[in-house]
């Protein structure tokens, strides 16, 4: 009896191209191929599983519900790759090699950078691989080392500290101020021109101090991304959110409603159980733990 062939790690991965970008010619470019040899490499790969993984549209390549039911699998299987790619880069009791970290487009954009490049003259050996996203990587499946998160942990298996939590409170800019004065009251934020998401949900806990229902038709300046919101705020677009620690850096963003409106967001930071006995990964958790402790930390306290 003949053992079929089990598919090899590259034709998953060319899988998985296909898959993210639609066409051959596109996942080629991303994987630095041909497209023939990835045409023959999903070829080869429906040969071996027996089933047909897409199908041509007028839009590309569509994939087949076959090709749907794999795509957590080989995504597992990317992650896993990634990760021993990673651990292959340097000795575990070496603080030199890749470590992947995660965090929110804000603490990603706004506050890692400076905690990096103090870690980075501390330790010139790590390399720095940062997943700047508002979407919680997974830390059992490997996509990244350790994670800054700004919600409490619920998986298990994994290290997680506790660094405190970041206020939230909404501002003006200057400039918007002088020309347009600042809201007394809440029911007077309706008046003016408010920064908020467009099609993503936005969550208020309970405690933010708003009275009224936080939708879409608030927002006269509306974009899903953290940074355009902050760009905005500092443009002096109008009123919009923003880190009561990342305002307190900028003399021109003046509080709106401070003692009115206002609430918090636990901060994290995470990694897998089984990198504790990673000397760079176990130096860069305290380096952020440390390092987004000061960040938090009120100069009036």
């Amino acid at each position: 009896m003949t053992v079929a062939a089990e598919p090899s790690w590259d034709l998953y991965r060319a899988f998985l191209a296909v898959l993210r970008e639609g066409s051959l010619s596109a996942a080629a470019r991303t994987l630095g191929l041909t497209q023939p040899t990835v045409g023959r490499q999903i070829e080869a790969l429906q040969r071996q599983l027996g089933v047909a993984l897409f199908t041509r549209s007028p839009q590309g390549l569509s994939p087949t519900p076959a090709a749907l039911a794999l795509r957590d699998p080989a995504q597992a299987m990317a992650s896993a790759a990634e990760a021993l790619r990673r651990a292959a880069t340097g000795e575990a009791d070496e603080p030199a090699g890749v470590v992947r970290l995660s965090a929110s487009e804000i603490v990603g954009v706004e506050v890692l950078p400076a905690i990096l490049a103090d870690f980075r003259a501390q330790h010139p050996g790590v390399i720095v691989e940062l997943s700047v996203s508002n979407a919680v990587e997974d830390l059992l499946r490997r996509d990244v080392d350790v994670a800054v998160r700004m919600t409490r942990p619920r998986q298990q298996a994994l290290v997680a500290r506790r660094i405190g939590a970041v206020r939230i409170g909404l501002y003006a800019h200057r400039r918007y101020a002088e020309r347009f004065g600042l809201p007394a009251s809440l029911d007077d934020l309706r008046a003016h021109p408010v920064i908020g998401m467009d099609r993503r949900p936005l969550p208020v806990p309970p405690g933010s101090g708003l009275s009224f229902p936080v939708t879409r038709d608030l927002f006269a300046f509306r974009c899903d991304s953290d940074p355009a919101q902050l760009s905005a705020l500092r443009a002096g677009f109008g009123v919009g959110g923003c880190q009561v620690p990342l305002a307190r850096r900028d003399a021109d963003l003046l509080p709106v409603l401070p003692d009115q409106v206002r609430f918090e967001l636990e901060v994290w930071v995470v990694m897998h159980e089984d990198l504790r006995t990673s000397r760079r990964t176990r130096l860069m958790f305290d380096a952020l733990a440390a390092g987004l402790g000061d960040y938090l930390a009120d100069p009036a306290d």
